[in-house]
């Protein structure tokens, strides 16, 4: 058994080239394996490039009220307690509402050295839908 106590590595800022707004990463962890996660909290209005997963993505929303959307599918709402998969290869963004925080803890497993691979940034347009 390894306990790693919270707080022994320092929070760390989200890359602008990978996140739009203020994006904190805090307690990234390496499972057995290739697995790999981290608990991530976005300010309002903060949200991810787009990007994919070689073998898929798992989202445990823990605190606040977020969106999600696939390519070509709608822009979701997510709160606490909610649990989002996006399949390997799943063109993705995830982030905070435009009016509230959200954190989640985002889990996902290597493939051939990679864990994800990072596109675009979402446009205020993708991000804030139709209307």
């Amino acid at each position: 058994m390894e306990i790693k106590r919270s707080g022994a590595q320092p929070s760390a800022k989200g890359p602008a080239e990978y996140f739009t707004g203020t994006v904190r990463i805090d307690a990234p962890f390496a499972g057995g394996g290739a697995l790999s996660g981290a608990t991530v909290t976005f300010e309002p209005g903060a949200r991810t490039a787009w990007h994919t997963h070689p073998l898929g993505q798992t989202l445990l929303v823990v605190s606040g009220l977020g969106r999600a959307q696939r390519e070509g599918g709608p822009v979701e709402e997510i709160r606490p307690g909610d649990i989002v998969w996006f399949e390997p290869g799943e063109k993705h963004w995830h982030g905070a509402a435009p009016d509230c925080a959200m954190a989640h803890v985002a889990i996902a497993a290597m493939k051939d050295g990679s864990v994800v691979t990072w596109m675009e940034k979402v446009t205020d347009h993708d991000y804030l839908g139709p209307g």
